[in-house]
């Protein structure tokens, strides 16, 4: 927590409450002291007076309206002329105060203030790897998601105070702290932990291209070891972002999308695998989608029009451009057509002999529109249509299109996958190599993991075999023991029986091994990727942390435990020469 945060909050209560905490101080003090100088009633010829003590007490209960009576002993009616005068004005010196206080909590810049101390001072609780999350519309509502399930801190910053408020309603397991505030500024990237060793990158996801630049700027000059990942649909953008030295990863969901595009073309395993994976809505590994080879009709030559025609072209695949403004380049355009697509346009651009059809326009009402009419004229059509807003999800389901591409979603799952499976990346390299026989293992690879999950829900772990996630492998490890890969994979249930993963990739220095097998040997710092379930990473976790289960795993036996069994054992160890390994 940081201490200017406080001070804040403590000038701007001080500043409001000045005036009217003076004002009750000023009220009970003479209260009290004329209280203690008037002459009571007398008992046994001497006139009594009130004491400081019962003076305060008087003052302290009539207050409240209780209402003890006159303690210690009657009022004389001097004093009970002066007790009317002091409620008569402490009342109103009350009234004074409540309402400073309601004015108070009414205050936008005490309220704001107050966020931030309370936002600080969550951050500084975190006391495990975090991420800083600029932007909570439906991309870093995605994100944010994504990032809770997988057990991972999330710190967000927006400077829509709806959103914020929608977070604060969320149910996530881990909670996640939000800051309506301009992310843009300094002080409030420090408020959210920018510059504290825990903060592992820093993501930039706003609608403004400069505002994403801006923040990525500031978090490197803030943190140089950060590592930065921002969404940008721009080229020049892009060009600024990669001079900032570091780790920084740019993702544009229209390149990110044209290339999934051409996997999709060119091996559709890989395609349905990828969004069995990322989870998207139907994904099976059964079915696989492939966009017919022919002539394509493009509506809407934006970015995403664009980057899809070029990945179109690479395949040798016809296209035909409808956009109502005059973008043409130097791309293998077959037809350009100036003007909205309608029945005519489509007609003009070949729609009777068309195999496929892309609505890539930013109004989803538009793409909705060209789909419905591109089917009444064809309806043997590929269909490939946009959707801007997370909100018109229904209408886009009833449309049933072969493949729906929502920039924001396609953002937050790339980013998720660069935040919680780094080794993806080089993973999905390895399988989308034109290498002789890769389409073997990643036909083998599909029937592995069909045969470990079934329909079971994915979930990619990432795994470090250090001390914080792996002690007793380590402990192993460090006293000369030999671990493979098959040990730590078994159900310690069912020791014939492997747990319900498949490891992916292993890192071992600046090595990667992809698809490594059971009598891989475990090194201390491997990195391991695996897709499993989330009983499998449980259980995975516990065969690495735990002494007994890691004993039994490497040698079939169960340890001893207790003193004099292990006094025993360690006995016929020496006698027998055996040492379990």
């Amino acid at each position: 927590m940081k201490s200017s945060e406080l001070n804040r909050v403590s000038f701007i209560v001080m500043r409001e409450l000045r005036a009217p905490l003076m004002t009750l101080l000023i009220v009970y003090s003479i209260g009290m002291l004329v209280m203690t100088f008037i002459p009571g009633i007398e008992i046994d010829g001497e006139v009594q007076h009130l004491s400081i003590f019962h003076a305060f007490y008087f003052m302290t209960y009539t207050a409240t309206t209780t209402g003890f009576g006159e303690l210690p002993v009657e009022f004389s009616n001097a004093q009970r002329l002066w007790a009317i005068i002091c409620l008569y004005v402490s009342v109103v010196a009350w009234f004074y105060a409540l309402g400073s206080i309601i004015k108070l909590f009414q205050n936008t810049f005490f309220l704001r203030a107050l966020a931030e101390w309370r936002f600080t001072k969550s951050v500084a609780r975190i006391t495990g790897p975090f991420y800083i999350i600029c932007g909570f519309g439906d991309t870093g509502s995605v994100l944010v998601r994504g990032l809770n399930d997988a057990g991972m801190n999330a710190v967000v910053i927006d400077s829509n105070a709806e959103r914020i408020q929608a977070l604060s309603l969320r149910s996530y397991r881990i909670f996640v702290p939000g800051l309506c505030a301009d992310a843009s500024v300094p002080s409030h990237l420090l408020d959210a932990g920018v510059s504290s060793p825990y903060c592992k990158a820093v993501v930039s996801i706003t609608n403004d291209e400069a505002v994403n630049l801006q923040i990525s700027a500031l978090a490197r000059l803030l943190n140089p070891s950060v590592c930065i990942i921002t969404m940008s649909k721009a080229h020049e953008v892009e060009d600024t972002l990669a001079t900032l030295g570091g780790e920084i990863h740019i993702v544009d969901p229209f390149k990110t999308f044209a290339k999934v595009l051409n996997a999709c073309i060119n091996k559709p395993a890989f395609y349905a695998l990828n969004n069995w994976l990322v989870g998207s809505r139907g994904a099976s590994l059964e079915v696989y989608e492939q966009p017919p080879i022919g002539h394509w009709i493009i509506c809407g030559y934006g970015r995403m029009g664009m980057e899809a025609n070029h990945a179109l072209n690479l395949n040798h695949i016809n296209t035909a451009v409808i956009d109502p403004h005059s973008r043409r380049r130097d791309e293998e355009i077959e037809t350009y057509i100036e003007g909205r697509a309608c029945a005519k346009t489509l007609k003009d651009a070949g729609i009777d002999h068309a195999v496929g059809l892309l609505a890539a326009a930013d109004d989803d009402g538009q793409n909705l529109s060209v789909l419905l009419n591109a089917r009444r004229l064809n309806d043997d059509l590929f269909t490939i249509v946009r959707q801007n807003s997370h909100q018109n999800e229904i209408a886009f389901n009833i449309a049933n299109a072969n493949m729906v591409m929502q920039p924001t979603l396609v953002t937050a799952r790339k980013i998720l996958l660069l935040l919680i499976a780094p080794l993806l990346k080089h993973f999905f390299i390895y399988l989308l190599a034109k290498d002789a026989g890769r389409d073997q293992i990643l036909e083998a690879l599909i029937t592995r993991l069909k045969q470990r999950l079934g329909h079971k829900k994915p979930f990619l772990v990432t795994v470090n075999f250090n001390r914080s996630e792996g002690l007793e492998l380590v402990n192993c490890l460090e006293a000369g023991h030999t671990i493979f890969l098959g040990d730590i994979i078994k159900d310690s249930r069912y020791t014939d029986k492997a747990l319900d993963l498949v490891p992916f990739v292993i890192k071992s220095g600046d090595q990667e091994i992809i698809l490594p097998t059971d009598d891989y040997k475990i090194k201390i710092d491997d990195q391991l990727l695996f897709c499993g379930t989330v009983e499998a990473k449980q259980l995975f976790k516990a065969n690495i942390n735990s002494e007994y289960t890691l004993f039994y795993l490497r040698t079939g036996k169960y340890p001893a435990v207790g003193y004099f069994m292990q006094w025993y054992e360690s006995r016929l160890r020496k006698k027998n020469g055996n040492n379990y390994d």
